[in-house]
């Protein structure tokens, strides 16, 4: 039987030991922290693609219901409660506000007439809230 010596019980770990450890952990959170912050904004800017397409095919659904879109002063609203005058409606078209937010809080534009001749547009402006810009502040738009 081999017999190990007892570390004395006031031994501890040294300072040199502790920096060395700590320098390690900043390395590690250096490299690591840029591409996860990256991984969340895509993730936010794939949401909303993901919102806005459900939030089209709500508008579209309205459309079949009431042979219109809603007007731009009625909005997006106009999924959440009927607006008067409006034979056919046949909604809530969404579950909640939440559904008329995105990923940052704000809620998604709707542009009626759209651009290029279509009938209606569904922006966000992305994380700044400013139109423009790149990444996770660009613009969005179905």
């Amino acid at each position: 039987m081999t017999h190990h010596p007892r570390r004395h019980p006031r031994r501890g770990v040294t300072l040199l030991e502790m920096l060395v450890v700590l320098a390690i952990i900043a390395l590690v959170i250096g490299l690591g922290a840029p591409r996860l912050i990256d991984s969340f904004g895509r993730a936010r800017s794939q949401t909303a693609e993901a919102a806005l397409a459900s939030l089209r095919g709500a508008v579209q659904l309205y459309f079949v219901d009431t042979g219109r879109y809603p007007s731009e002063a009625e909005g997006l609203a106009a999924l959440m409660t009927a607006p008067a005058g409006v034979p056919g409606w046949r909604g809530p078209y969404v579950d909640g506000d939440e559904d008329l937010t995105d990923p940052w809080g704000r809620l998604f534009l709707f542009r009626a007439p759209g651009e290029d001749g279509e009938p209606f547009d569904l922006v966000t402006l992305g994380r700044d809230g400013q139109p423009g810009g790149s990444g996770e502040d660009s613009d969005i738009s179905l």
